[in-house]
């Protein structure tokens, strides 16, 4: 944050609240996936897929299947309202900065079509590297843009590799 205060930046704390709850709307983008990957799971291919456990890829292809669809367009109905929300909340801030994996925000950016920019910002305690994300309104990309190249042009976390990935 003080990278981006730096930068001029006016910050406003922000939540990204709404009337209704996106985790009921998952479905959605399990459907939305498998109907992607419909070849490669009518083939049986989704069998060779590394990951198998019970939340990889191939196992939601398999369950989305069996997605009622009467639940498939009541999420559909509630993904609307979201999406209303969203472009609202979206008309009082040109960009909101998040964790990556902070809160619902990546569900919500799925289900909503948000651009969203995810950009380095260091390393854990373990060496894993951790981002930060900058959302903005449909549309909306060249605030993204803008504000992660000026980012990126005042840090040097693009240019870092993680430890256990050694230098270039």
């Amino acid at each position: 944050m003080e990278d981006l205060k730096g930068l001029g930046v006016e910050l406003h704390p922000v939540e990204l609240k709404t009337s209704v709850d996106p985790s009921g709307m998952s479905i959605m983008l399990m459907a939305e996936g498998a109907a992607a990957f419909d070849e490669l799971t009518r083939e049986n291919q989704d069998d060779l897929l590394v990951a198998q456990h019970k939340n990889a890829w191939p196992n939601l292809f398999r369950a989305a299947r069996f997605i009622p669809a009467v639940e498939y367009i009541q999420a559909s109905r509630q993904r609307a309202v979201l999406i209303e929300e969203m472009h609202k909340l979206f008309s009082d801030y040109d960009v909101i900065v998040t964790p990556t994996y902070g809160g619902n925000q990546l569900l919500i950016t799925n289900l909503t079509g948000h651009p969203a920019l995810c950009l380095p910002n260091g390393f854990g305690e373990n060496g894993s590297p951790t981002s930060i994300t900058f959302l903005a309104n449909l549309f909306d990309e060249e605030k993204l843009i803008m504000l992660g190249k000026a980012y990126q042009e005042i840090t040097e976390w693009n240019k870092k590799r993680p430890p256990l990935f050694g230098e270039k």
